[in-house]
């Protein structure tokens, strides 16, 4: 960071690049280390100062999505570090709002002896697949800053279509659906979701009054028009997707409700962060 200060104070943006060798026995011990050290030298700077991360594409996928969010941060970018690019745009494609950075992968299949036909091809399918790859996380760096903004800003309201099992029968009855409409609870779910999907996709709903919409998990699973819900969310409507991760309250006790416990909550919020929720 201290080399990046230099090129700041020149009115450049720089780009630091802490490559972690993808063949370390123990990589994934290195790049939580980089994390840390990387968050801890980003307070450093002033509020002004905005920095580009080059980074290998890590063991663990969105260890560097605090990167991502962090008001200094332009980019976070991957080198290949030594992947072949359909290794390292699958994994690239695992991390939400970074983007490539190639350059192994990037020349692969270059040949000086090609016919200027075969390198135009060459060129573009490297281009395409690295593109594509950037793209894929629903919520790119920009996407979240975006979001970060509209939520912290704007007048509005978050909308809360986050009904789970135990409050959906009445949330439908009061909706017009009688319980004798539905059997079971893939139906119910399936009247749930259809509900929402009026909602969200009715003009009249969209980023320009509502901030945001929380939604239940099944609804994150589904898709509306064709695209994950919480894609169509931010990209058709502007509106802040957040994902409901409490599973309910347990039975009174002592005159209070405490919430049920959350042992999946690890591999709802990484389900979270790969469906480009904001919150």
């Amino acid at each position: 960071f201290e080399v990046a200060k230099r090129v700041l104070a020149k009115g450049l943006i720089p780009i630091i690049e802490p490559e972690v060798d993808i063949k370390a026995a123990d990589k994934d011990r290195c790049e939580h280390q980089l994390l840390e050290c990387l968050l801890a030298e980003l307070e450093t700077l002033r509020p002004c100062d905005r920095v580009i991360f080059k980074l290998t594409l890590p063991t663990v996928a969105n260890l560097y999505r605090p990167l991502v969010g962090h008001p200094n941060t332009m980019r976070v970018v991957a080198l290949s570090g030594g992947f072949d690019r359909a290794d390292a745009c699958k994994k690239l494609s695992e991390n939400v709002g970074m983007i490539a950075s190639f350059s192994r992968a990037f020349t692969e299949g270059l040949n000086a002896k090609q016919s200027d036909a075969d390198y135009t091809k060459t060129i573009d399918q490297a281009c395409q697949m690295i593109f594509e790859a950037s793209r894929s996380g629903s919520c790119s760096a920009g996407a979240f800053k975006a979001m970060y903004a509209k939520v912290a800003g704007q007048d509005g309201f978050i909308a809360a279509l986050d009904q789970s099992g135990g409050s959906t029968p009445k949330a439908l009855k009061l909706y017009g659906v009688e319980e004798t409409e539905y059997s079971g609870e893939v139906e119910m779910f399936t009247k749930i979701h259809e509900m929402r999907s009026r909602i969200i996709t009715n003009p009249k709903f969209d980023g320009s009054r509502v901030l945001g919409a929380i939604l239940f998990e099944q609804t994150l699973d589904r898709k509306i028009c064709g695209m994950p819900s919480a894609q169509y969310l931010w990209e058709k409507k502007q509106v802040v997707p957040f994902l409901k991760i409490d599973k309910g309250l347990e039975e009174e006790k002592n005159g209070v409700q405490m919430m049920k416990d959350m042992p999946q909550l690890e591999a709802l919020l990484d389900k979270g962060v790969a469906a480009g929720v904001f919150g």
